[in-house]
């Protein structure tokens, strides 16, 4: 059973989603293989990521990830995939970072639920 999200908040993500690029994880699987360089981040709180996460994701909350993300070699040009529960606060988040000048983000629609229900992430036990 999903999160019951308040009207404003679910506004904010639908024009998020509107304005950015986002991927499926069948998109983002094919990312991860077609040889093309890729950097994930995911943008959950520590305690989510504290319980399991995409093996090589750079944790960079959406709380801060404007404020840090500079602190990491990150081309504006790279392909940025961000990814959270399912989809609501990465593409927050991905619009942020367009806005910051980096050109080829997406958010991964689905998040980290898709990501372990593909088998590409599970929780730490």
């Amino acid at each position: 059973m999903g999160k019951k999200h308040s009207p404003r908040f679910l506004a904010t993500v639908e024009h998020s989603r509107a304005v950015i690029q986002e991927c499926d994880i069948e998109q983002f699987s094919s990312m991860l293989n077609d040889g093309d360089g890729i950097v994930v981040i995911d943008v959950r709180e520590q305690h989510e990521y504290d319980a399991g996460c995409f093996e090589g994701a750079l944790h960079l909350s959406k709380g801060v990830i404007e404020r840090d993300i500079e602190k990491h070699p990150i081309p504006e040009n790279a392909r940025i995939v961000l990814y959270c529960g399912g989809g609501f606060r990465s593409a927050i988040a991905a619009e942020s970072l367009t806005r910051m000048g980096y050109a080829n983000v997406y958010s991964l629609w689905g998040g980290w639920r898709s990501l372990v229900a593909a088998g590409l992430a599970s929780p730490n036990q």
